[in-house]
């Protein structure tokens, strides 16, 4: 299962805490991490990221923010990220955007749920599920009823597109 299906939306801080709460009650705590990731300036969503367990380069195929897409991903020594990311920038990708996020991480269900505070972006709730390919549109549809049932709607892709852009444009600014 390589394709990563998810749905997402953006919470108030009150949201934010009040699901903090009730996963940490109706959900399996699987950890808190503290996460920074690079983008790169190259036509695939490429990205490394250092965390508090390990690193990691991965690809994601498709476009930002499609309900699903595939996934390859490397895991390698944390203590190795600067040399990876020396690696990238010499064979001429330059880093386009760095996310600096905590993320709390819960099994509810069938299903992964992401709690996200990002620095300069905002606080978000995904839900993921790893599917087939033949299965990804139930898988979906099986993720749409987990928000319905959380009584919150999914934020449109056009308004993460539109917040993913300005903070693309102004994240130095956003992360000082």
């Amino acid at each position: 299962m390589d394709i990563e299906v998810e749905l997402r939306a953006f919470l108030t801080k009150e949201q934010y805490d009040d699901f903090l709460d009730y996963f940490n009650v109706h959900g399996e705590f699987v950890n808190e991490d503290y996460q920074e990731t690079f983008y790169f300036d190259c036509p695939e969503d490429l990205r490394i990221q250092k965390n508090k367990f390990y690193a990691k380069v991965w690809l994601k195929k498709g476009k930002l923010h499609d309900d699903h897409r595939e996934e390859i991903e490397i895991k390698f020594s944390k203590e190795d990220f600067d040399k990876m990311e020396k690696l990238f920038l010499s064979v001429g990708f330059n880093t386009q955007i760095q996310w600096f996020r905590t993320r709390h991480t819960f099994k509810w269900q069938d299903l992964h749920v992401m709690i996200d505070d990002t620095k300069g972006y905002g606080y978000i709730i995904e839900l993921e599920k790893m599917s087939t390919q033949e299965n990804k549109e139930q898988a979906l549809q099986a993720l749409r009823q987990k928000f319905e049932e959380l009584k919150i709607p999914v934020t449109p892709k056009e308004e993460f597109d539109k917040k993913f852009q300005h903070y693309k444009e102004h994240w130095k600014e956003l992360t000082q």
